[in-house]
Parts: C-alpha cells; sequence; structure tokens
C-alpha cells in the first residue's frame, strides 16, 4: 500500500506537478471562502493577501502548464512560494506578539479592499503587511491556524518547485 502511494505521488511530481498545484492551490482559496460563509468566519486583510498569493500561485501554475517544456513557469511557481512564505511568516510573527506590542499595530485598520480603494494596491500591501489587531487574532484551528497551514503548504510548493528547477537544470 505505501509503495503504491510513493509510486502515485512521484507520478504526480515528475508528470502533472503544475496541475496538481493549481488544482491544490485553487480548492485551498475555494475552502477558505467556503468557510468564510458556512462558519462566519471573518478574514482580516493579511488572510486575504495570503489568498491572494495562493491564486498568484495557481496563475503561476496554469503558465507552467501552457508553456510546459518552459522554465519560466517553475520560476513563476517558486518565487510566488516564496512570497506566500514571507506573508504567512508575518501574520505568524504578528500572532506571536505580546498584547502590548499588537496594540501599536496600526496597518490592518480596515478591509484589505477597502485599502485598496483608498491607498492604492502597493500601500495597501504594505500597511498590510504592517499588521494590526485583527490580523493577531488565531481564529479557526484544526491543529494549525490558518496562517500555519498557508506557511506548510507555501514551503511544501517551494521545496517541490526547486527540484523541479534543479532537475531542469541537469537536463
Amino acid at each position: 500500500m505505501f509503495k503504491k502511494i510513493l509510486t502515485l505521488v512521484k507520478n504526480i511530481f515528475y508528470n502533472r506537478f503544475e496541475e496538481a498545484v493549481a488544482i491544490s492551490s485553487t480548492l485551498i482559496i475555494v475552502i477558505a471562502i467556503a468557510m468564510d460563509q458556512i462558519m462566519f468566519l471573518q478574514a482580516c486583510p493579511l488572510c486575504i493577501l495570503t489568498r491572494y498569493v495562493f491564486a498568484l500561485l495557481a496563475i503561476s501554475s496554469f503558465i507552467g502548464i501552457l508553456i510546459k517544456k518552459n522554465i519560466i513557469g517553475k520560476l513563476l511557481i517558486t518565487i510566488s512560494s516564496i512570497l506566500g512564505v514571507l506573508v504567512t511568516i508575518r501574520q505568524i510573527y504578528i500572532q506571536n506578539m505580546s498584547a502590548d506590542q499588537v496594540a501599536q499595530l496600526s496597518g490592518c485598520s480596515m478591509p484589505f479592499h477597502t485599502q485598496v480603494d483608498y491607498f492604492g494596491v502597493i500601500n495597501a500591501v504594505t500597511r498590510t503587511l504592517a499588521g494590526g489587531p485583527s490580523c493577531a487574532e488565531d481564529g479557526w484551528r484544526f491543529i494549525f491556524n490558518f496562517a500555519e497551514w498557508g506557511l506548510l503548504f507555501f514551503v511544501i510548493y517551494l521545496i517541490a518547485s526547486l527540484f523541479r528547477l534543479m532537475k531542469y537544470y541537469k537536463n
């Protein structure tokens, strides 16, 4: 049984990597939105930004699918994964701050989409990454919280894409 699973994982990794990343990252976004609706959760601006990075990862994967024999898709997946790791590490850092430190943060004072409308995309991302009290809430948890699960997925995508890049350069 274990050999069959290992063979399946190797087959997906070598033959369907971009498809697997595209499907899984899209599924993560759909599950997060569904949980917001079903469980009445309120996503903080950093959680929304993380969803956008997952969307960027899905788009990068689709580009990799379209131009299969090119390195561009693999590089885009790697860059998107690095961005995801940085965003989720920032959120985990904010979640582990003391209450006094969190009280001094003022970046997440309004929803992400509203910040984009008022300040533009670059300033909205900067303000969101600065963090705020809503980003420090742990929220829903199943073994890990959302940010920790996101970090886990981004690290897996990053390691796998780096292996794919190394394989590409060996050939």
